[in-house]
């Protein structure tokens, strides 16, 4: 049986300000249409055979993947939930040996969250030739056949055929200088390395211990340590911490004699830069592609997106605009991989415009933070209908919720009320209080907080449904 492993454990930094880290790329829809990156991984397997998935994330993002997941009507996903990140080769060890807990031969399709493929049929006739190699142990990766001269990907080389079905690895190369890409691409035998592999969880362990066993001994121990909460497998983090963070290609695939590679020509991209959203994007007359609320006039070959209000150009050609509620990002299309550095200065100025979005979503729902002072700060809530926030107390900040539609269930210490539209009430500093929504329709509310300090971990639970700490 074939078992997809989508990793989506990224941060996306360089599609910034869209991307941040507590909502990277890989959960955002960049390429046209309402499901997400993540979703649409999922959604293109449809069509083959397959066990339930397991999916690698971050602690951080766990109930946006399992709501992104429900919402696509996938409801046997194994979430493995990763403490923090320790790359690709000890996440799909994890993964490997979650699956043969289930089933001993069962065969991993690795793939990553944050890729688009346009041609789904192409894609399926890659997995059925790396099903074929996989199935006599080899350890499989997808070579992506080039377009042109990239020098922002690594290379593989390849070496004799393995009958109709793909080649041997001859080698592994780093991302190449523009006349190193250049040749590559002349000699017809390199292709992209895609990130996306196909092998048996027992053969990729197997080598695995042969050259990194002590990233196999940490991930067991981690798996042992670990425990089931709702729908996630949580990583046990201490032995987690003394993982080796090595990716799959150094501490496998490039060592391994058992290396083969199946070529894929499928309109592949896994949007790692502004510039590449734009050639996967639709565009105007003028190379222009156009997100959201935007007026153009003298514009040409430029990538613009408004989240939030009027984006207007004049007599500008390849920027890259990206608007959103607490950023706007103006930059060459040349210089766009270079965001890193806009993201180490907001860190080192201790902002946080790198972190989340003005709007925060939570497993009860969403705010917004739409305004705020020294001393105040004023928040749009929305309440899922039948979710409940946690019972909570703050110690430095008290708050006063008006409800603008629907009803709120509120606790205040140990009496209950009910606050429907138009009313209010007022939580003072140090009191424990709960939220809730019992009614069919969302609640939302207005949040006004006052106090010497406003920051989300200013909140002790007491109890949570959703298994927060």
């Amino acid at each position: 049986m074939l078992y997809p492993v989508i990793m989506a454990g990224g941060n996306g930094s360089r599609l910034w300000p869209l991307s941040r880290q507590l909502n990277p790329k890989q959960f955002l829809a960049l390429a046209g249409g309402t499901s997400t990156l993540l979703q649409s991984t999922l959604q293109r397997l449809q069509g083959l055979e397959l066990a339930a998935p397991r999916l690698i994330c971050n602690e951080q993002h766990r109930f946006l993947a399992a709501e992104q997941l429900r919402n696509i009507h996938i409801e046997n996903a194994s979430i493995l939930l990763e403490p923090f990140g320790r790359n690709t080769a000890p996440a799909i060890a994890l993964a490997a040996l979650n699956v043969i807990e289930e089933d001993p031969s069962g065969l991993l399709l690795v793939l990553a969250a944050d890729h688009v493929i346009e041609n789904v049929a192409a894609f399926h006739a890659a997995i059925a030739r790396a099903e074929s190699l996989a199935a006599d142990g080899r350890l499989v990766t997808f070579g992506i056949v080039p377009t042109h001269a990239e020098t922002g990907y690594g290379y593989i080389e390849r070496g004799e055929e393995l009958g109709a079905n793909g080649f041997q690895v001859q080698r592994f190369v780093e991302k190449p200088d523009a006349g190193t890409a250049e040749a590559y691409l002349a000699t017809g035998r390199y292709v992209w390395n895609s990130g996306m592999f196909m092998f048996r969880a027992a053969r990729y362990l197997e080598e695995l211990e042969l050259l990194q066993p002590e990233i196999l001994a940490c991930c067991r121990r981690a798996l042992d340590e670990g425990q089931r909460d709702l729908d996630f497998i949580r990583i046990g983090a201490a032995a987690f911490a003394d993982c080796p963070d090595d990716s799959i290609d150094y501490a496998v695939m490039e060592r391994t004699s058992a290396a083969a590679m199946v070529p894929l020509d499928a309109g592949w991209s896994d949007i790692g830069s502004w510039s590449a959203l734009w050639d996967i994007s639709p565009k105007d007359d003028l190379g222009n592609a156009l997100h959201g609320d935007v007026l153009t006039q003298s514009t040409q070959n430029c990538y613009v997106h408004s989240d939030s209000r009027l984006v207007a150009t004049l007599g500008v050609s390849d920027l890259v605009i990206v608007e959103t509620k607490d950023a706007v990002l103006v930059a060459n299309k040349g210089s766009a991989q270079e965001l890193k550095k806009i993201i180490d200065q907001i860190k080192a100025d201790g902002r946080h415009e790198h972190l989340n979005h003005r709007e925060v979503y939570r497993p009860w729902g969403v705010y917004d933070s739409i305004d705020n002072g020294e001393r105040y700060q004023v928040k749009r809530i929305t309440v899922k209908p039948g979710a409940k926030l946690s019972l909570q107390m703050h110690h430095h900040r008290a708050e006063h919720w008006i409800v603008v539609s629907g009803a709120a269930q509120v606790t205040i210490g140990d009496k209950t009320t009910l606050v429907t539209e138009n009313q209010s009430t007022y939580i003072p500093i140090g009191q424990v209080h709960c939220l809730e929504n019992p009614g069919k329709i969302p609640l939302e509310l207005i949040e006004v907080q006052s106090g010497s300090y406003l920051g989300e971990d200013d909140i002790v639970r007491f109890e949570d449904i959703y298994g927060r700490a």
